[in-house]
């Protein structure tokens, strides 16, 4: 076990993991702001741009996620991350933007007459009034697709070779050749993976709660 666990391969399995978190939060942010756009056309009225995001959403979120990779990769021509980061950012984006839409869905209409009375125009009704009740609402399954985007970057190891988290343990792994110390190295990856999601679940359920209050 002493041979596992030394500070170089501590440091390597480290700057892994910074791959992994960068990749995953650029993705988030861009992912996010996307999927909004997305749920807000798709709930909309306007029928162009509801259909167009509605044929995105569907589109995207029913093909899976290892076949953007692919596609972003060899059809883009992106670098390894860029090419994570994007095809991510797609797929994160469709799910992000059907689960605002039912989000917005199940905002009272008397929210939002009662917005209409005090003279407040279609977007300051969206920002300030139907967008952050929506969010209270969506967080736990915001939550449960930020988490699967965090996992599915072990994708890219396989991929486009991307060396994060997944790929920084299967190269430690290489150079051991006993059961046992490729078991530790598969535990303490399982281990780094719990310890960054639950960190995050957990800050999201804090938040949901002092939201409810």
């Amino acid at each position: 076990m002493a041979e596992i666990f030394t500070v170089n391969n501590m440091r390597f399995l480290l700057m892994g993991l910074g791959k992994t978190l960068y990749i995953s939060a650029v993705s988030l942010v861009l992912s996010t702001f996307l999927g909004c756009v997305l749920g807000v056309a798709r709930n909309g009225r306007f029928a162009p741009t509801k259909l167009l995001s509605t044929i995105y959403i569907e589109a995207v979120r029913n093909i899976p996620n290892l076949l953007w990779i692919y596609v972003v990769f060899l059809v883009l021509r992106l670098k390894s991350t860029p090419a994570g980061i994007v095809s991510f950012t797609l797929f994160t984006s469709a799910a992000i933007g059907e689960i605002v839409r039912g989000g917005l869905s199940a905002v009272g209409i008397g929210q939002i007459e009662a917005a209409k009375s005090q003279g407040l125009t279609r977007l300051q009704r969206l920002l300030y009034i139907i967008l952050p009740q929506t969010f209270r609402k969506i967080i736990p399954t915001l939550v449960s697709q930020f988490v699967t985007l965090i996992k599915d970057t072990s994708f890219l190891w396989s991929v486009v070779a991307i060396q994060e988290l997944t790929g920084s343990a299967t190269i430690l792994m290489g150079r051991y050749y006993q059961i046992d110390q490729v078991l530790i190295l598969y535990g303490l990856l399982a281990l780094v993976y719990f310890l960054v999601n639950f960190t995050i679940s957990a800050m999201f359920r804090n938040l949901e709660k002092r939201l409810s209050h």
